[in-house]
Order: structure tokens, then sequence, then C-alpha cells
């Protein structure tokens, strides 16, 4: 018989955070709409699987991420009552640019973030795994565990409501 996989094994531990870390975050950021929090949560979660690598069996790795960081992105959102919006600082560029134009480029990604942060959740969940990863509306079915129909609807409702947010943002201009 063999021996199982070992979470506590520097290799092993190693291949489970090369083989879940990004799908981990990217769950995370299309679920509740903040990447810099995303990956911090993330970190946290890899933290706690070393913490408690005796008691994981490797098999279960993956579940018990993915389980402790929707826990501890609740626990955040509940302790801060923040509302979900991103939070993202752009590092200054020492370059030729104009300034300007990083304003500008700073403040069209934030209208973006603060747009598709504004749809409902399951809306943007199905939006940006069609937009951002590409999948099919099949695969987010899948995914989602939701029919095909489903995923076409919310995808649609969500580019009704991005327009409409849209429309009212040229309004407030």
């Amino acid at each position: 018989m063999e021996q199982p996989f070992s979470v506590c094994e520097e290799q092993v531990y190693n291949t489970l955070y090369k083989t879940h870390a990004e799908s981990l975050r990217n769950h995370l950021y299309y679920k509740f709409g903040d990447l810099e929090q995303a990956q911090d949560i993330v970190q946290e979660a890899f933290i706690k699987l070393w913490a408690k690598c005796n008691t994981i069996i490797y098999e279960k790795a993956a579940n018990f991420l993915y389980t402790v960081s929707r826990n501890l992105y609740i626990d955040n959102i509940r302790s801060k009552k923040v509302a979900l919006k991103f939070e993202k600082t752009i590092v200054e560029t020492q370059d030729n640019e104009d300034p300007y134009f990083h304003l500008r480029t700073k403040e069209f990604k934030q209208k973006i973030e603060d747009t598709i942060s504004a749809l409902p959740e399951k809306q943007r969940e199905a939006f940006l795994l069609n937009r951002i990863e590409k999948l099919t509306f099949k695969e987010i079915a899948i995914k989602l565990e939701i029919s095909q129909t489903a995923v076409e609807k919310r995808i649609a409702k969500a580019l009704v409501k991005l327009k409409e947010i849209t429309e009212l943002q040229k309004r407030n201009i």
C-alpha cells in the first residue's frame, strides 16, 4: 500500500500552492470583488494549511483551502462592515509619461472596478468568469453548479446593469 502524500512535506505543500493559489484567488475575487483582499486571504489560507498540515489529508487540502478562504473573507467583511469595493493603489512610476495620462488611466481603472463591483454577486461572478477567465457558458454552469440558461441570464442581466451604470455615470460627469 502506498503512503499518502503528507501536506507537511515542503515539496507537496509547494505543489498545492502552485496548483491552487491562482484559481483560489480568482474564485474569491470573482465572488467578492476585491483583488487585494482576495490575495491576502489566499495567503492566510495557506498559512492555516501549513499550521494544520498534520491534520489535513492531501486529498482534502483543496477543499480545506476553499472553505477556510471563504470563511476568512466573510469574517473580514463582517469585522470591517465595509461595502464591497475595490481598493487598489497604483505605484507611482518614474518615467516620461504625462502625469495627466497616469491620472486619467487610474481614474478609468477605478470607474471600471467600481462599475463591476456594483453588480450583484451572482451576476459579477458569472460575468468575470466569462470575460476574464474566458469560460464558456457551459463551463461556468458546471463550475457554479447551475444551469446553462441561468448563466446566460446572469450574464445578460450583468450586461444590462453595466450599461445602466455606465449611462448614469456619463450623465453625472
